[in-house]
């Protein structure tokens, strides 16, 4: 086992209300500022919102670009870009959907549509993912419902693609390709759906691998673009796993339960809240890519570690806090780059470089 400790600049950014959620949003038009969304929530007058910032990367600083007020609490927020627009999606605790429309220059919010049907969900949405064009986007929720929804210039329009009726909860969701997504839940379980075959999941990965996996939860999913067959998940116990769909039956333990079994260490013992590749840790290994491994994933977790991790044993703490790290973002523009939210405290940006 290889452990590292990165000296990277970290710059602190305080915040008077709880943050949710945060990701970056491209914009190739700007040389000298970058932008983020927050997903905000004041618990003393019980207000939600979204804001975008600009980030100067002279001496970084953030400044308040634009704001929209949500109905409820966001509960999970993404970003699509294209030449022509930025689209923003956050999901709320009150079963709604909304995309706002931003424009590409300046990042102001110009426009909204929302979903806010009683029978799109009912609860909390608890995942959703943009395609990348930004034209569908697939939600997923506590009651077990599975949606897609349709961007057009006319409005949104969604259609059910599962129905559990609370026979089994979801809580993320990633596209795979313009066809195929993969949803994870409950007990370490893993679903991948393919629209080409209607009726339910055409693959699943079954939470009995490990000994605690009806207590476990997954909490976040990421796919590479590169390598649609590998799922990478982040959940309960300090658990990431990848699931090869080459190799379906037994994933591949990074971290987390039974880790000691599996011969691996774990950053990290509690809540994983977000996993993604770290293209800035794959640049750095070339040498190790081979298509039979597990590309480089950081997570963030309950107990404030942000970490890289490599199958294998190589593990680099890259912060380590005393509050929640609840949600981080890579920029795909600058990898070496990290935004990161301590949940009551403040947003933390992360230079490797």
């Amino acid at each position: 086992m290889e452990f590292e400790k990165e000296s990277p600049k970290i710059y602190r950014f305080p915040q008077s209300k709880y943050i949710d959620a945060l990701r970056w949003i491209p914009s190739p038009s700007s040389a000298f500022d970058r932008f983020i969304s927050l997903a905000l929530h004041d618990p003393d007058t019980d207000s939600s919102s979204l804001e975008i910032h600009s980030l100067t990367n002279q001496n970084p600083t953030l400044h308040l670009e634009s704001s929209w007020t949500s109905s409820s609490r966001i509960s999970s927020l993404k970003i699509s870009q294209t030449p022509s627009k930025t689209l923003i999606a956050a999901s709320s605790f009150d079963g709604s959907l909304n995309l706002l429309l931003t424009n590409p220059l300046n990042v102001v919010i110009e426009s909204e549509n929302s979903i806010s049907d009683k029978d799109f969900h009912v609860g909390p949405i608890s995942g959703i993912d943009l395609n990348g064009g930004g034209s569908e986007c697939v939600t997923v929720g506590e009651d077990g419902r599975v949606n897609l929804v349709n961007v057009g210039e006319s409005g949104l329009g969604y259609k059910r693609v599962f129905d559990s009726h609370g026979l089994v909860s979801y809580a993320a969701v990633k596209w795979a390709s313009p066809y195929e997504f993969a949803t994870g839940g409950l007990g370490f379980s893993l679903q991948w759906w393919d629209q080409r075959k209607p009726g339910g999941a055409v693959s699943q990965l079954k939470g009995d691998w490990a000994h605690r996996s009806k207590y476990g939860i997954v909490h976040s999913i990421d796919i590479h673009p590169s390598r649609k067959h590998v799922c990478v998940a982040g959940g309960s116990s300090g658990t990431i796993f990848a699931w090869d769909l080459r190799w379906q039956q037994q994933p591949i333990l990074l971290s987390g339960v039974d880790a000691q079994v599996w011969g691996v260490n774990s950053p990290s013992e509690s809540e994983v809240w977000e996993v993604q590749y770290d293209s800035y840790m794959q640049s750095q290994n070339v040498s190790n890519t081979s298509s039979t491994r597990v590309l480089p994933v950081m997570m963030c977790s309950e107990d404030g570690i942000l970490a890289s991790i490599e199958q294998g044993g190589k593990q680099v703490e890259v912060l380590g806090e005393t509050s929640s790290i609840n949600s981080f973002d890579i920029d795909l523009q600058n990898p070496s780059d990290v935004v990161c939210s301590l949940e009551w405290e403040s947003v933390v940006f992360v230079s490797r470089q």
